[in-house]
């Protein structure tokens, strides 16, 4: 574990706290994302991760087939939603936060570094006054450390940089949820070509994950299934992280990591979902207000540097 690092000894104290919610996933094949509900197993308070909108590129429509088996299954158990939780602004899927919040209630809540995000996105997008690069469109922008509950469960945020400027990771119990900072083992790590993305800031933030314990449970939010390996799986330990991954087990050094990053991040071509995504979830997943016509358009950047 980093000396002096309270965000991450608190973290590992809850881990070793013996509280082990109960953790359910929903996989969309469509963009190979997986969402969560976390739930307290004292009571009916859960929290919902990385939720996700169905978009049809070519039609420009939505859908809630994804979001609405969430809801049938929080509803059918009775639970109580306190938070609807980003890992990041991603660029792969659209957020399903604001449909969830309306059905569900709860508040949404991203890192405090979705600022910086923002700011860069919405000069490429061109959003104008319009768009408020200061974080009011989620409910809560959590810091590095910052502590919060889910019904008597404690959680804890860590700030885990380099896919995005703005990726957290939660420590909820015994497990934490990584968003795209990790992948399965025998598929990697995320990349860090993005805007503000950097592979030797996503090396650190790697190694502080895995200095939780070794018993820690780990749930990505992706997978897509190496050639290896028969079935789609999103979670795995720390213990196999450390043993185990591709880019990042233990041995590897930065310099080894960056470079094999680098080279293998200028052949990936862009997310297909990348331009409506990003655009949406720099607003914590509302869609652009409709134009005179009542119809919601958005933008589409040329040859943008």
């Amino acid at each position: 574990m980093p000396l002096h690092d309270a965000a991450l000894e608190t973290a590992a104290a809850l881990v070793d706290g013996a509280v082990k919610p109960e953790v359910r996933a929903f996989f969309d094949p469509a963009t190979f994302t997986v969402s969560y509900v976390v739930k307290d197993p004292q009571s009916d308070a859960c929290a919902i991760i990385d939720s996700v909108l169905d978009f049809d590129p070519a039609s420009g429509r939505t859908s809630h087939a994804s979001a609405d088996k969430i809801i049938d299954h929080i509803e059918s158990r009775g639970l109580r939603v306190a938070w609807i939780l980003e890992t990041h602004a991603h660029a792969d899927h659209l957020s399903a936060a604001p449909y969830l919040q309306a059905k569900l209630g709860g508040k949404i809540a991203i890192g405090a570094h979705i600022v910086a995000v923002q700011r860069v996105f919405g000069g490429l997008f061109g959003l104008g006054a319009d768009f408020e690069a200061n974080g009011r469109q989620f409910d809560k922008l959590f810091e590095d450390g910052e502590r919060f509950e889910i019904g008597d469960m404690e959680a804890v945020v860590l700030h885990t940089p380099g896919h995005t400027p703005a990726c957290v990771s939660y420590v909820i119990g015994d497990a934490v949820f990584v968003g795209d900072t990790l992948f399965m083992p025998d598929y990697g790590s995320a990349r860090c070509d993005f805007p503000g993305g950097d592979a030797a800031t996503l090396y650190g933030s790697v190694r502080r994950l895995l200095a939780l314990p070794s018993q820690t449970r780990m749930f990505l939010c992706h997978d897509y299934l190496p050639s290896t390996r028969a079935e789609f799986r999103w979670e795995t330990t720390v213990a196999e992280q450390r043993a185990h991954n591709i880019h990042l087990h233990d041995g590897v050094s930065e310099s080894e990591f960056v470079a094999k990053r680098r080279a293998r991040d200028a052949t990936l071509p862009m997310p297909r979902l990348i331009l409506p995504s990003v655009q949406v979830n720099i607003r914590a997943g509302r869609l652009p207000e409709p134009e005179a016509n009542g119809v919601r358009y958005l933008k589409l950047p040329i040859d943008a540097v």
